[in-house]
């Protein structure tokens, strides 16, 4: 669907509306004795409706300039963050690439970007190595290291 098209069928309808609007009302006032002939309240009333439609025009414009804005602005905020899924699988990931760290049982759970590391770690070198390769994924803002360290 064109989304020229579409946005411009609201602004089509408030011009009709506001045209017929206008129209009734000089009809309206030709019961009214002025001096005015009735070419001109025909005149007067089109020209009061061509106004009110472009002051429509411009207000629609700036909104939807308006939203179109704010849509980019959450698509970027949207792509810039890295959901809690991606990071608990890019996580336990690394931790399977490494050999001291792949062969023990590592749970991982990502809350907001704060990754919790939870099981056992043969050595107090391995459980900063789990540290470290959590922290280094992208997306993660923090890391609760409650790996316990237990000799095989």
């Amino acid at each position: 669907m064109n989304t020229a098209t579409t946005a411009q069928r609201p602004l089509h309808r408030i011009a009709s509306v506001l045209a017929v609007s206008a129209l009734a009302l000089g009809l309206a006032a030709c019961s009214k004795t002025e001096d005015a002939t009735v070419g001109q309240r025909l005149d007067s009333a089109v020209d009061r409706t061509e106004q009110a439609a472009t002051e429509a025009r411009v207000k629609a414009e700036s909104a939807m300039q308006s939203a179109g804005n704010k849509m980019e602005q959450g698509s970027q905020t949207a792509m810039e963050k890295v959901d809690d899924a991606t990071i608990t699988a890019q996580v336990s990931a690394g931790l399977a690439k490494d050999p001291d760290l792949s062969a023990i049982k590592i749970n991982v759970d990502t809350v907001n970007g704060s990754v919790t590391l939870n099981g056992p770690a043969t050595t107090p070198a391995a459980k900063e190595r789990a540290q470290t390769i959590a922290s280094a994924v992208k997306g993660v803002t923090s890391v609760n290291n409650q790996l316990t360290v237990t000799p095989s």
